[in-house]
């Protein structure tokens, strides 16, 4: 009497029999001889189960979490190794990898930096035919206007290009091939007319160039460094000396840096603007010479366009300078006040 029988149940016996009988000397009524005992014979003191004597876990019933029943998978294992992803294959990422590419190239040329080539001498010694110049387009879209001396892209305003700049093969895969480059921003297309020139005076200059030159804007002469000299018998008006004109509002006057051969605003004073480019038209500024690398160089404003009393506003008119000054004024007297 008063020992512990653990694990043991004689043939015939209902499942839940074999449990801890009272232990000697608890307090409360013995259970019943057949093993069917009260609440406390089934469970220990609070109700709980006695753990087996080998120390195992309770057999695991059906349909319970880790049992192998019901639709709940089973628990994995304490200290099992967990399971590693098998990695995509090469060949499976790569179109991914190549949307994002795409998708990626297309932002950029649509909101932020395109490719252009130069087709052609008007630009030159700045630039060669065949360079590939990067073109910023972020700035118009915060409404940045083309500046004196920027080397701008811009769409041909009307008239400007009779031809196709860039010629297709006749190669169907070639020709498949340019167009989607072109579609992505690295290569240009054969479907834009886009130019590049020099901004030389922008909307409310004057702009004239006479005999031989200088190129004078708001009547100061311009010192040139990197207007090309193939022929100093026509100087810095080319063969094509004019003005003086007054450049419309919210537009520019554009020149090659190849005076003698670049048809630009001069040559289209008899049409809409009077050769003046709308601003409207420029795509943006070309700031870097990308391509090839041993022509790799930024095209940065001269200092020919920082000259003193070349700007047109200059000089407040003197309504506008007092309208700056009242309100200093009052701050000084607020100042000797307090």
């Amino acid at each position: 009497m008063g020992d512990l029988v653990i694990g043991t149940r004689g043939a015939g016996e209902p499942e839940g029999s074999g449990r801890a009988d009272q232990s000697a000397g608890s307090s409360g009524p013995a259970g019943p001889a057949d093993g069917h005992g009260g609440p406390q014979d089934a469970a220990g003191p609070h109700g709980a189960d006695l753990p087996e004597e080998d120390g195992g876990a309770p057999e695991p019933q059906p349909g319970a979490v880790g049992a192998g029943g019901g639709d709940e998978p089973p628990v994995r294992e304490l200290g099992e190794p967990r399971k590693e992803r098998k990695p995509r294959s090469f060949w499976k990422e790569l179109p991914i990898l190549l949307g994002i590419a795409l998708v990626l190239a297309l932002v950029i040329k649509t909101f932020f930096v395109q490719a252009f080539s130069i087709p052609s001498e008007s630009m030159q010694n700045t630039l060669q035919v065949g360079d590939r110049v990067l073109v910023d387009k972020l700035t118009p879209w915060f409404g940045a206007k083309p500046d004196r001396g920027e080397v701008v892209v811009f769409h041909d305003p009307g008239g400007w290009l009779n031809e196709v700049p860039t010629q297709q093969s006749s190669n169907a895969v070639v020709r498949g091939l340019q167009d989607v480059l072109s579609f992505i921003g690295l290569m240009p297309s054969a479907n834009e007319k886009d130019l590049i020139k020099r901004v030389v005076a922008v909307g409310g200059d004057t702009v004239e160039c006479d005999g031989n030159g200088p190129l004078k804007v708001n009547g100061v002469a311009l010192n040139e460094p990197y207007v090309f000299d193939s022929n100093p018998e026509f100087g810095a008006c080319g063969n094509r000396p004019f003005g003086p004109v007054k450049v419309p509002a919210d537009h520019v006057w554009v020149m090659g840096d190849h005076r003698d051969d670049s048809l630009d605003s001069r040559y289209h004073m008899d049409q809409p603007g009077g050769g003046a480019v709308p601003d409207g038209n420029v795509v943006g500024r070309a700031f870097v010479v990308a391509w090839p690398l041993n022509h790799w160089s930024t095209l940065s404003v001269p200092s020919t366009f920082s000259q003193k009393g070349i700007s047109a506003a200059g000089f407040a008119p003197p309504a506008l300078g007092a309208a700056g000054a009242l309100p200093v004024a009052w701050w000084l007297r607020r100042r000797r006040k307090g």
